[in-house]
């Protein structure tokens, strides 16, 4: 699929996707899985390529990430919702950019909204400029899979410039607002 024209189309997107969904619909997000994602469906994979060039496409034609939250450099949009052909995944597309913003961050990296993931998350990471990074659990992505675990939660970041995320949530779970704090695990003492 490479190999095809340069035009493209939301369905053709998500049924680019939806293999990859049934293959993950039973795994939970987090450090393993990852490592997975990024061993089987790496930057090199036809499924990377095939998704990125999707996903970049349609950026490009306005029909992803084309919903501004605050301002050009921070868009999304919702490709799907959680339903029984998606495996009750959600997807959408992020775009975050870092080139000349004035957070005044790290780097010159650029946060966007704290959120929680209440079932974890899968992040396909498309840099659309070398050495754009995106933050994940396990450090800067520049390129690839980040999976942040169950409750997991953060301000997405980014360097170097701009990059899409193409991002699965398992049942569509994302929580945003609430007070920013550390996750803390709780130990029954129940003997």
């Amino acid at each position: 699929m490479s190999q095809t024209p340069s035009t493209s189309t939301k369905d053709d997107l998500v049924a680019r996707f939806i293999p990859l969904l049934q293959e993950v619909k039973d795994m939970t997000a987090g450090t393993e899985v990852e490592q997975w994602l990024n061993t089987k469906y790496g930057v090199g994979s036809e499924l990377y390529k095939d998704l990125a060039r999707l996903t970049s496409l349609g950026v490009q034609q306005g029909w992803a990430a084309d919903t501004e939250v605050a301002g050009p450099r921070y868009r999304r949009s919702r490709l799907a919702v959680p339903c029984a052909e998606t495996f009750f995944f959600s997807a959408t597309v992020v775009l975050l950019d870092s080139t000349d913003n004035a957070q005044n961050n790290p780097e010159g990296s650029f946060r966007a909204d704290y959120h929680l993931h209440p079932y974890g998350e899968f992040n396909l990471v498309i840099p659309l400029v070398k050495g754009a990074a995106l933050a994940g659990p396990n450090g800067w992505c520049y390129g690839g899979w980040t999976a942040p675990a169950p409750g997991s939660h953060h301000f997405p970041e980014v360097k170097g410039g701009a990059v899409l995320s193409l991002t699965f949530l398992p049942a569509g779970r994302l929580a945003f607002g609430g007070s920013i704090q550390p996750l803390r695990l709780r130990v029954s003492r129940d003997n």
